[in-house]
């Protein structure tokens, strides 16, 4: 029986064709397998063994599955998030909408995340600020499942309402009331684009595609904002870095200003409306 450390090194050679970060995810999955902490496996690698379990998830990952579905979680904004196929998986790039928000939030209570998923966005808001509540809507009802686990598993699930709403149907809105901060993350991606294999064949196509130019759910959905916002409140909406322009005008004609806000990678990430 090889040794982890012998198994590691086979394996990142192995995901090479997969993966750009083929020895960081060789290791998580071992660490996963072993039911331990990437860093004690580090620690203890020599004298570990390689379990069973290890080749299943290996060849998980060989097929482009990725890397957050095989192990159940993924980080956000330094806490783990329960995801599965239900839900997109959140990315570093979000916590631009994050970092808006709890710069703005001031005095805000209640707070509305659109197209929850996950609810990463949600619930990482409510965490930072305790004073606040939040509901999370999606239209997808195992989105919501996982959404009402990752609030259980952070202790929010008394400041959190999740909600199955969809907001190309009538009356979605009713019942929800005014808030002071509302979030959004929606479809965004061209129908024509062609993603990497871990996204096309695995994330859901409903949370990603939003028609030919990417801005339908925007087209449906900004107009539809202001009857849920209070008068000082405000609106971050995550955007495709080639976006700013297109949705900015869709904003503006909705009687919206809108301000460009960039993540750590410099590119356009997020939109702020008042």
């Amino acid at each position: 029986m090889s040794t982890v450390a012998a198994a590691l090194r086979d394996s990142a050679q192995r995901l090479a064709n997969t993966s750009d970060t083929a020895r960081l995810d060789a290791e998580l999955l071992m660490a996963h397998a072993l039911q331990m902490s990437r860093s004690d496996m580090l620690l203890r690698g020599s004298d570990l063994q390689v379990p069973a379990a290890f080749g299943e998830l290996l060849q998980r990952r060989i097929r482009h599955e990725p890397v957050a579905y095989i192990l159940g979680q993924q980080e956000f904004y330094g806490r783990e998030f329960l995801v599965s196929p239900e839900v997109l998986i959140p990315r570093g790039d979000s916590e631009t909408i994050v970092d808006v928000a709890l710069d703005l939030s001031g005095n805000a209570t209640r707070v509305l995340d659109l197209g929850t998923g996950s609810g990463a966005l949600l619930l990482t808001i409510l965490a930072e600020r305790p004073g606040m509540v939040g509901i999370g809507v999606d239209a997808s009802l195992g989105a919501l499942s996982v959404a009402a686990a990752n609030a259980a598993r952070l202790g929010l699930a008394e400041r959190a309402r999740l909600l199955r709403r969809d907001w190309h149907e009538p009356e979605w809105q009713k019942g929800l009331g005014r808030f002071d901060v509302i979030v959004a993350n929606p479809p965004y991606v061209e129908t024509t684009l062609l993603l990497d294999r871990s996204v096309q064949d695995f994330e859901p196509s409903s949370a990603l595609f939003a028609g030919p130019d990417g801005l339908d759910d925007y087209r449906v959905l900004v107009p539809q904002l202001r009857e849920l916002l209070e008068d000082s409140g405000v609106v971050i909406l995550e955007i495709g870095h080639l976006q700013a322009d297109p949705v900015g005008q869709i904003s503006r004609d909705c009687g919206f200003t809108a301000e460009l806000f960039r993540d750590l990678a410099h590119r356009p990430r997020a939109l702020l409306l008042r």
